[in-house]
This record gives structure tokens, C-alpha cells and sequence, in this order.
């Protein structure tokens, strides 16, 4: 059998085009079938790359999920046969031509809006896309999303008879639809890249196939026109600008290396470069939403050369114009533990006591690990390994524990 570190990479590269390619032939309402013939497609391919995969193995794979197709519409019914009239209107289209790049692309993209429609349900959205898009088996999105496999199914398949009840179309809005739905296409790419840069899952802290599908998806955004939003850009650059520093997060014995002790070595700056381009093209319309201002704040600290230049005060600014427009107990944490780097300790206390930690639910432990921060600062240890206590009750993921548990440690070897 080929290797399986090549099949998989194709799988999960290839599977989102294949899929996308036959929704745009046979229809949405089809998707089950259509899952099945590629995941035919991908079974045939094992078998017959027994002896060695050949030269264009994207190709082959295409071809063969063509073939399939056309096996499967001679075998539909005359009645189901309506939903390949593709070669009719402003969509008119050729057979063949729907496995060109540029047509799979243009099919991706509108997987992306009708895995977003305000129809599905908002909790199986992004299980759906990353089903659809990305090839994740269920297994893999329930362990990114922290739930049940079998919950995971059950998304997919509520998912599936949405779509398939309401014949929703398979195509990007147009004029005032477009806005709302592009609005919620950028919410669930930055939940996936989210999830990605700091991940919910017990054991591991990056998921880099998240993060990249993230930025996958919203170049797509980018190479259509009507898509290509100053928030889809300020949105990519974030992603530029955060996936710039994955290599620098975690060490080899797999410990969280704070921002502090990174070694700015190893952060990425021809991604940088991308996201700054990106970030010029954001800022023309002179509009700015959250995307925005979490991008400047990211790019804040690539600039800095070390973390002692960081320039704070700026980053203060931006937290503040952040949290007018989206007043979240997150943002006004994040204004805290900016206000400690600065000195500010009084006022950052005044913001964490405007906070109910149950509100971060699953993130209630870095309450408690800034306002350790503030007490150690304060001078006032005994109070500082009590908060930081309270945080390892919380926290779930094994290495921001490991990492808490240092900083205490460390903090009560210290000289009283």
C-alpha cells in the first residue's frame, strides 16, 4: 500500500475539493451520497496504489471522483437527475470544467457560506465545516471541540437533513445577504484558528491543522472578489501574526514558553510580512472592527525586539477601543494584565474586581493566574499562591498546569 503518511495528507487536503467539486453537480441535498463516493474514491486509491503512488496522485484522485460521479448520476432516478442542471442561467458550467482549480476553489468557497448558513444550527456549523472542508473524521472534531464523538455524529447528521430540508442553495450571497452571512463565515474561522492557537483539549496546547485550515479558508475569502472585506483581511493578518509565533509557544519537552521567555528567533517573519500586507489592505477603508484591533495588538509585540520594548501603552490603547466595541470579560482581563506590565497595579485590580470569573467558563483559571500575578507584584506571596492554587483547581489542559504549577513552585522557593 502507498504510504500512509502520503494518503493521509492527500486525504485531508484533496477530500474537501472532491467534495465540494460533486456538491456543485449533484447538489447539497446529496452530500450523503456524496461523502460516500469519495470516500470511495479514497478506498479505490489504496487498493490501487499497492505497488507506488503515482506521478500526479491529485489528478488521479480527481479523475476518479469524476468518474464516480457520472457513475452516480446514471444511477439516480430521472427525478433526482434535476439537480445536475448546472448548464443553464448565470451558473452555466460544463461537467468537466467543474474539477478545474479555479472552479473547486470557487466551490470551496461556497461550501464555507452554506456551512454557515443562518439555517444551521450555530453549534454544528463549525463541526460541519471541518467535516466538509478539511476532511476531519468525527473522532478529530469532537477531540478539537472537547465533546463526545457520538455528539459529534449527531452535528453532522442535524447538519445534513438541515440542508437537505430546506434545499438550501449551494452558492455565496449576493448584495445585502452577503454581509451578515460573510460576517458569520469570519466568526467561525476565527473560532477554528482559535481552537488551533490554544486549544481546549486536555493534552495538547497547538493544534497547527486548525490554525492552518483557519488561514486556508480565509484565503479563499481573499481570492474572490466580492469576499475580500477590510475585516476578512484584518482577520488574516491575525492569523498571520498569531501562526507566526506557533513554533515558539511550546518547547520540546512540550511546556508553555510565555511571550516573556520565547525565543523571538524563531518566530516566523515572512508570515509576518504577509500579515502586515494584509493589514495595509485591512486599514484603507478606515473601518475597523475587533479583527482589527486584535491584529494591531499581535502586531505590537512582533515589533517589539524584546519583551522589555514592548510598547504597552499603545497595546492599552488598543485594548481599550477593543472593549468599546466588544465589552467582553475577556477583553477587560486582557486590559488588567496590560495595566500590571506597566505598573499600574491599582487599576488593574479595580478591572479584575469588575470580573466574575464563572463568566471566562472554561478560562475562569487565568482570573485566578492574574490576580496571583498582581498579588506577587504586590509583594504579597502567601496571597499569590493562593490565587494561583485556585487556578490549578480550574485549569484543564496538562500543559498550561504543568506550567502554573512551576510558577508556583518556583514562587515558594523564593526567599521570604
Amino acid at each position: 500500500m502507498g504510504n500512509p503518511k502520503i494518503m493521509s495528507h492527500l486525504f485531508r487536503h484533496q477530500y474537501g475539493k472532491m467534495i465540494a467539486a460533486l456538491t456543485r453537480i449533484f447538489g447539497p441535498s446529496k452530500l450523503e451520497i456524496i461523502e460516500d463516493a469519495v470516500q470511495d474514491t479514497f478506498i479505490k486509491a489504496m487498493v490501487a496504489w499497492r505497488e507506488g503512488i503515482p506521478e500526479n496522485p491529485e489528478g488521479w484522485l480527481m479523475t476518479a471522483a469524476k468518474n464516480r460521479a457520472i457513475d452516480l448520476f446514471r444511477k439516480l432516478s430521472a427525478d433526482e437527475k434535476r439537480v445536475l442542471k448546472i448548464d443553464s442561467g448565470t451558473s452555466a458550467i460544463a461537467l468537466g470544467e467543474v474539477f478545474l482549480e479555479s472552479e473547486i476553489d470557487d466551490a470551496q468557497l461556497r461550501m464555507i457560506f452554506m456551512a454557515c448558513h443562518p439555517s444551521i444550527n450555530p453549534r454544528d456549523q463549525i463541526a460541519f465545516a471541518l467535516k466538509t472542508i478539511s476532511g476531519f473524521s468525527s473522532k478529530e472534531i469532537a477531540s478539537a471541540l472537547l465533546l463526545k464523538d457520538e455528539t459529534i455524529k449527531k452535528r453532522l447528521v442535524r447538519a445534513r437533513k438541515s440542508i437537505a430540508s430546506l434545499d438550501l442553495e449551494f452558492k455565496i450571497p449576493q448584495g445585502a445577504d452577503l454581509p451578515p452571512r460573510l460576517n458569520r463565515v469570519l466568526e467561525v474561522l476565527y473560532l477554528i484558528f482559535n481552537e488551533g492557537f490554544h486549544s481546549g483539549r486536555k493534552e495538547i496546547l497547538v493544534r497547527k491543522e486548525l490554525c492552518g485550515e483557519a488561514l486556508r479558508f480565509c484565503q479563499m475569502l481573499l481570492n474572490n472578489p466580492f469576499t475580500k472585506t477590510p475585516d476578512a483581511y484584518a482577520l488574516f493578518a491575525l492569523m498571520c501574526f498569531h501562526s507566526a509565533r506557533l513554533e515558539s509557544k511550546v518547547n520540546a519537552q512540550n511546556e508553555i514558553v510565555d511571550l516573556k521567555n520565547q525565543d523571538r528567533s524563531k518566530w516566523y517573519f515572512p508570515l509576518v510580512a504577509i500579515g502586515n500586507e494584509a493589514m495595509s489592505n485591512a486599514v484603507e477603508s478606515g473601518e475597523f472592527s475587533t479583527y482589527h484591533y486584535e491584529a494591531a495588538i499581535a502586531a505590537e509585540h512582533l515589533k517589539a525586539k524584546s519583551f522589555e520594548a514592548t510598547d504597552w501603552e499603545k497595546i492599552l490603547q488598543y485594548y481599550k477601543q477593543l472593549f468599546e466595541i466588544n465589552p467582553t470579560v475577556f477583553n477587560m482581563l486582557n486590559i488588567a494584565i496590560v495595566k500590571l506590565q506597566i505598573g499600574k497595579l491599582d487599576k488593574a485590580f479595580q478591572n479584575l474586581e469588575k470580573i466574575q470569573p464563572s463568566d471566562l467558563e472554561q478560562r475562569a483559571y487565568l482570573y485566578f493566574g492574574t490576580k496571583a500575578e498582581y498579588y506577587i507584584l504586590k509583594g504579597d506571596k502567601k496571597k499569590a499562591i493562593s490565587s494561583i492554587e485556585e487556578a490549578l483547581k480550574l485549569v484543564k489542559n496538562d500543559v498550561e498546569k504543568a506550567y502554573l504549577q512551576r510558577k508556583k513552585q518556583r514562587w515558594e522557593n523564593q526567599e521570604a
